[in-house]
């Protein structure tokens, strides 16, 4: 039997990870979770937020499903996301971006994949207090951190029958930091001549996206502009409640959702599912459990088809409703 990690997450986290568990145990697959909490509701038990029990189910699971984890803004505990990823070194970041059956968007025909690096950029919190009036934050950017992103990038093309990797920068005024990872990727792609490149600042991709996204395949970027032009990309598809993510190194991957731990909704029984079981389905293809991710996933889509939604998504559907639409669709 697969032995998994299951960080369930604050907020609505709980919620949404016991509807994706339940889809999975109805699909016929046998997993057996390891439950590890973290997040806001153990800083008072256990002084972190990221406990180290949950580092070291991961390192002996190998694979985790993550449910999202409030992070503070501007005060408070430093990020549990950040904190996994730099653990475990999982320094890629993988969210794909494609257009889900029956959901009214914008465009249509939109299939991105946003390829972040994870582990450095000003997501590496080397910050400081200059002064009362003054603070400062350091953006890293290291040679060996771009290229193994950039050689992410062009493998996972590889591998998924994907045409162009383009680099996303800002590189005409950033001509230190970014200009190292710019040239990085020019190095690499060297190397992928069956593969179109493509160079763009950050500034113009996202007037683009926003005009044109389906001129886009795969994009790598600094860990920074990833963070937001995901975001941007999940608002091209319906919203961070459909929108899934990976975390993947060369010993670990953690699979989760975009989206926060929304605890304006906690308990309320409306929080969408979507985003997490997506992720899920990517990680059951991860672990060669492709006939199951098969399976839930056109459960899925046959549920979106049949105008079954959640509120966020303009529907009525509660979570549990929500949930037991896709078992049954599972289930014909």
């Amino acid at each position: 039997m697969n032995q998994i990690t299951l960080i369930n997450g604050d907020g609505i986290g709980p919620e949404i990870s016991d509807a994706v568990v339940k889809i999975i145990e109805a699909s016929g697959l046998k997993i057996n979770w390891d439950v590890q909490s973290a997040g806001a509701d153990v800083v008072d038990t256990e002084g972190s937020p990221l406990p180290q029990r949950v580092i070291d189910s991961v390192k002996r699971n190998k694979v985790a499903l993550k449910a999202p984890v409030t992070t503070p803004i501007g005060k408070g505990f430093r990020s549990v996301n950040v904190q996994l990823r730099k653990s475990l070194d999982l320094y890629a970041n993988v969210r794909p971006c494609k257009n889900l059956p029956d959901i009214k968007t914008k465009f249509s025909h939109v299939d991105i994949v946003v390829v972040r690096e994870n582990t450095e950029d000003l997501y590496a919190g080397l910050e400081r207090k200059v002064d009362e009036n003054t603070a400062e934050s350091i953006k890293l950017i290291t040679r060996g951190a771009s290229e193994r992103i950039c050689r992410f990038a062009f493998e996972y093309a590889l591998k998924n029958n994907r045409h162009e990797v383009c680099v996303v920068t800002k590189a005409n005024i950033m001509k230190v930091s970014d200009g190292l990872f710019l040239d990085c990727f020019r190095n690499v792609s060297k190397d992928y001549h069956d593969i179109n490149t493509r160079e763009i600042l950050v500034d113009n991709l996202c007037m683009q996206l926003v005009q044109n996204p389906s001129q886009f395949d795969v994009l790598v970027l600094p860990n920074l502009y990833g963070d937001i032009v995901s975001d941007l990309c999940a608002g091209l598809i319906g919203g961070l409640g459909v929108a899934q993510g990976a975390n993947i190194g060369d010993e670990y991957a953690v699979f989760e959702p975009v989206h926060g731990s929304a605890p304006d909704i906690q308990g309320q029984n409306k929080a969408n599912p979507t985003a997490l079981l997506l992720s899920a389905i990517e990680m059951l293809k991860y672990i060669n459990k492709k006939d199951y991710a098969f399976k839930i996933k056109n459960a899925l889509y046959k549920t979106f088809e049949q105008s079954k939604f959640t509120v966020d998504l303009g529907g009525n559907l509660s979570t549990t409703e929500f949930t037991n639409a896709i078992i049954q669709n599972l289930n014909q």
